[in-house]
């Protein structure tokens, strides 16, 4: 008999199969602003919840680009400062929310343009927390 693809383990917490692998996905907020914590990668997905609209929350662009609190979160550790050169999935800001580390990872090669945050402080949701810049051509 074959595994159910998703099962909910515990309020917020899905086991997810996909091929040999089994993957933890963490699941917060109603269904109408939805967030999902999965391997160090943040997803939001806003309005009708049939519809199954997914967007990365950090996808990246050229320019600088903003990574921002997915939920209310305290300040773990600050991996970065202005002018650090920074690459694709490199660890900027450790945040804890929910008894669960959340790591906000750079989306692309950068140099960090701003850092608006501090350890042990606490942050909302969508606050700004890093800036990015992907510079021209990037």
């Amino acid at each position: 008999m074959a595994e159910e693809p998703i099962r909910q383990i515990a309020a917020g917490v899905f086991t997810v199969v996909a091929g040999d692998r089994r993957e933890t996905v963490y699941v917060a907020g109603p269904a109408s602003d939805r967030w999902a914590f999965w391997n160090g990668h943040v997803f939001h997905s806003t309005g009708d919840p049939e519809q199954g609209v997914r967007r990365p929350a950090s996808a990246i662009g050229t320019g600088a680009q903003a990574l921002t609190a997915p939920m209310p979160a305290t300040v773990i550790a600050v991996l970065v400062a202005p002018g650090a050169r920074v690459t694709k999935g490199d660890t900027v800001v450790l945040l804890e929310a929910m008894k669960m580390e959340l790591p906000i990872r750079a989306p692309g090669d950068g140099t960090v343009k701003a850092v608006h945050c501090r350890a042990g402080e606490l942050v909302q949701a969508d606050q700004e927390l890093v800036v990015i810049d992907a510079g021209p051509g990037r």
